[in-house]
């Protein structure tokens, strides 16, 4: 099918989305995660597929993230239904006025409608996505890479299995099947057809949805994210932290890309770091994170001389860009030069620091002694996300069900005349 052909589908997916009482779409959700575990040997094999076409062409990390196995994919059904488990959306009254006159004016939570998503190489998205669109009343038209295809499409064929045995249209979850950037630009100027888009990928398709837009797009972020290590940290909790926003998973837009440190504590906490992200990896015969360090942190641990970039890169590797600072608005300074406003951490002992770093630093997620691997729907509780919006207007941070609705006004009176 053409794009324009699919978007035509899904708009007509639009009023019985938007009409689903939450038992009828709780109960999709749940068809859906049974149909999609069912799917499981179909859905691998054609994974297999796209990771012997990709295997040569990117990276082992980027294959880690294009790659399912049975736990992610039962992983993927847990979301669905921890989805259907939240309060639905749709209907909530956002505010109530009762006006002078007699008017009771609420402000209520409605469906979006056709919300499509342009994302690259993680399968997982496509479950996430339209469990979300679905329990918010909306269709979701998904235009995924060329690697993940394969994957993508087997996924789609079994939650629209699911959504069919259950009774919704199975045109609510779609697959575009062009992956030329013919539909990706169609997506994008679908006036009419689409009234959210949101990207999910590197800068440059970010960048590209939001200069070329002309449907209203939501700008999901790329991860320049930082933990700044303060005079006052806990040394081994630092490390602790570092360890596990940079190696957990570094092909994720929450790992960390830039540390931080303190002068006062750049001695003590730099070999530390080095032992634990570079030598203890290497005995362990996990890969090694290549520390690229500016002037300061150079003289302290061996490493690579950072380049003019290496502190505005995305990484989405075993690299880290390493600095040393004077003081707590030092870091600050940096973070708002070199951010882009998704997850940035302090670590310190230090209230008034901390509470310095809170106030100052201006991105969607602000962190504590904690990992910015947190930045993630499934982990506040919202059950799995759209994307994670390091905008203002009109959601920030991880998008859950909250933020695919929109709202109107609905006015009732007994008469009233102007």
């Amino acid at each position: 099918m053409t794009t324009h052909e699919i978007l035509l589908g899904a708009q007509k997916a639009k009023l019985p989305l938007s009409l689903a009482d939450t038992d009828s779409k709780n109960a999709a959700l749940e068809a859906m995660a049974v149909a999609l575990v069912a799917a499981k040997e179909e859905i691998l094999q054609a994974n297999a597929q796209d990771l012997e076409d990709a295997r040569g062409r990117v990276s082992d990390v980027m294959l880690d993230r294009l790659a399912l196995t049975p736990t992610r994919l039962t992983d993927m059904a847990k979301g669905m239904r921890e989805v259907a488990s939240l309060p639905d959306p749709v209907g909530a009254v956002l505010r109530r006025v009762v006006r002078p006159n007699g008017l009771v004016i609420e402000k209520t939570a409605v469906p979006m409608g056709v919300i499509a998503i342009i994302y690259e190489s993680r399968p997982n998205v496509t479950s996430d996505a339209a469990a979300l669109a679905v329990k918010a009343g909306s269709a979701c038209v998904l235009r995924c890479g060329r690697d993940a295809w394969r994957s993508c499409n087997a996924i789609v064929k079994a939650l629209r299995a699911g959504l069919a045995e259950a009774g919704l249209p199975e045109t609510s979850v779609s697959l575009i099947e062009d992956t030329t950037h013919a539909s990706s630009n169609e997506l994008m100027t679908a006036d009419g057809l689409v009234d959210l888009l949101i990207p999910r990928g590197g800068a440059g398709l970010i960048s590209a949805c939001v200069q070329n837009a002309t449907v209203p797009c939501i700008q999901t972020g790329t991860g320049i994210c930082h933990v700044y290590i303060d005079a006052a940290a806990d040394p081994e909790m630092a490390v602790k932290i570092v360890v596990n926003a940079k190696t957990s998973r570094p092909s994720v837009c929450n790992a960390e890309e830039v540390c931080l440190v303190h002068r006062d504590i750049a001695k003590t906490v730099l070999p530390m770091l080095k032992k634990a992200l570079v030598d203890d990896r290497v005995a362990k015969q996990l890969p090694p994170v290549e520390l690229r360090l500016d002037p300061r942190a150079a003289e302290i641990i061996p490493g690579v001389p950072a380049g003019d970039r290496d502190f505005d890169t995305e990484f989405l590797d075993y690299i880290l860009a390493v600095g040393v600072v004077d003081s707590v608005d030092d870091a600050i300074t940096h973070i708002a030069k070199h951010s882009t406003h998704h997850s940035d951490a302090i670590v310190t002992e230090n209230e008034e620091a901390a509470a310095r770093f809170v106030g100052c630093v201006d991105s969607a997620a602000v962190y504590v002694n904690a990992s910015t691997r947190y930045t993630d729907g499934g982990e506040f509780g919202l059950g799995c996300e759209m994307g994670i919006s390091t905008q203002k207007l009109h959601a920030r941070g991880p998008m859950g069900l909250s933020e695919l609705c929109t709202y109107k006004y609905i006015i009732h009176g007994n008469g009233q005349v102007r």
